[in-house]
């Protein structure tokens, strides 16, 4: 049976390619005049979806211009859409034997042979429409299709990435990167898991993928399952701490954070996590340690300046809190939590009118009901 096609959703062939010879070029080519009225009818007859008489009207226009391109081509379009395959093959090779870059012939060809599982025939044929000037604008699309079928994985995603960089908006270019991409992690994990499925590898791997989907209670269960395979490996204590973190269980993140902090002594972003947990805390002399070092490492990172007023203000220093916090809001103007901040900061210090100023910016900013929600957790030092 034929491959159901996709052209722009995933849709019954016969829904696929209906009157795409519509946006086929008409040239003035020898025997069309005389067809005219035949192709005027078939058109006619292609809206009403009364195929069989289309195809009677081309067959007759045929006889009066039996080599004439454009009517094959709308010819073998109809055969598409009757699924009529084998036979829209045949029209669309006759007009290559004697035109090899016809308009968008070689595209049409190759839908066909994609439909017949002729993975190998539509991918040339594919590759022959973008060579022309003018490729057919869904032809990289579907020879990204046919690469994927044939098994030719990454050099689909290669012709998906063109159509992304080329438009970024094309959602069907997306759907397809994000599917082939999806579709590889998990024969990956399939494979992992054939393999041994108490492997470090696969429990490293299925922790990352817990964590990405906030599942952190069943990361923390893999890479703890990950760390008893081989307990020194790097990077695991540092995202078995994130897990712990994200669960605001700050003890168990602490240690893990110090074991990764071993091994990497100069990453900002361990640093960062045990500036945060000791600021909550309220242990601020170490914390102002740990976030300078964040901070010589992520520069523009709003966070780590919003983490230095908290812990600036702990330690009784309101100029250095305040120069911390309009850092932060420098950062990121659209946050309203270093707003609420200075506002408090600037009242304790009786400046009402400033005060009242980053409060306004606050409640501005702050208007949304889930923005509200997020900074009520945070607002107090």
């Amino acid at each position: 049976m034929p491959r159901t096609l996709r052209l722009y959703a995933v849709l019954p062939l016969r829904w696929c390619l209906p009157l795409l010879l519509l946006l086929s070029p008409v040239g003035r080519l020898r025997g069309q005049d005389a067809a005219a009225p035949l192709l005027e009818q078939a058109r006619k007859y292609e809206a009403q979806q009364n195929f069989i008489g289309a195809e009677e009207q081309y067959k007759q226009a045929l006889e009066i211009a039996p080599d004439n391109p454009e009517i094959l081509k709308r010819l073998g379009i109809l055969y598409q859409t009757e699924e009529k395959l084998q036979d829209s093959v045949e029209a669309f090779q006759k007009i290559l034997a004697s035109q090899p870059q016809y308009p968008q012939t070689n595209f049409f060809l190759g839908v066909s042979y994609f439909a017949l599982n002729n993975n190998d025939g539509a991918i040339s044929a594919f590759d022959k429409e973008l060579a022309t000037p003018h490729p057919h604008p869904k032809c990289r699309y579907y020879l990204a299709l046919a690469l994927e079928a044939a098994g030719r994985t990454g050099e689909a995603i290669t012709q998906l990435d063109k159509l992304v960089a080329e438009n970024p908006k094309q959602a069907d270019a997306l759907y397809e990167l994000a599917r082939v991409h999806k579709n590889a992690s998990l024969r990956a994990i399939q494979m992992l898991h054939d393999i041994d499925p108490d492997s470090f590898q696969l429990h490293a791997l299925m922790g990352e993928v817990y964590g990405d989907d906030e599942r952190y209670s069943e990361a923390v269960k893999e890479y703890r399952a990950a760390l008893a395979k081989r307990p020194n490996a790097p990077g695991i204590h540092q995202a078995l701490a994130i897990a712990y973190w994200a669960e605001n269980h700050l003890d168990e993140a602490e240690s893990e954070f110090l074991i990764a902090r071993k091994e990497d002594s100069g990453n900002a972003m361990t640093n960062l996590y045990l500036g945060d947990i000791r600021v909550k805390q309220g242990r601020f002399d170490e914390a102002l340690d740990y976030l300078q070092k964040a901070e010589a490492g992520l520069p523009r990172l709003e966070q780590v300046h919003l983490l230095l007023g908290k812990c600036y203000h702990g330690l009784n220093r309101p100029d250095k809190a305040k120069d911390a916090l309009l850092k932060a809001v420098a950062e990121d103007p659209s946050d309203s939590l270093p707003h609420y901040l200075l506002a408090q900061l600037y009242r304790e210090a009786g400046d009402a009118d400033s005060s009242n100023r980053e409060m306004a910016i606050f409640e501005k900013l702050s208007s949304s009901a889930n923005a509200k929600k997020a900074a009520e957790s945070q607002r107090s030092f």
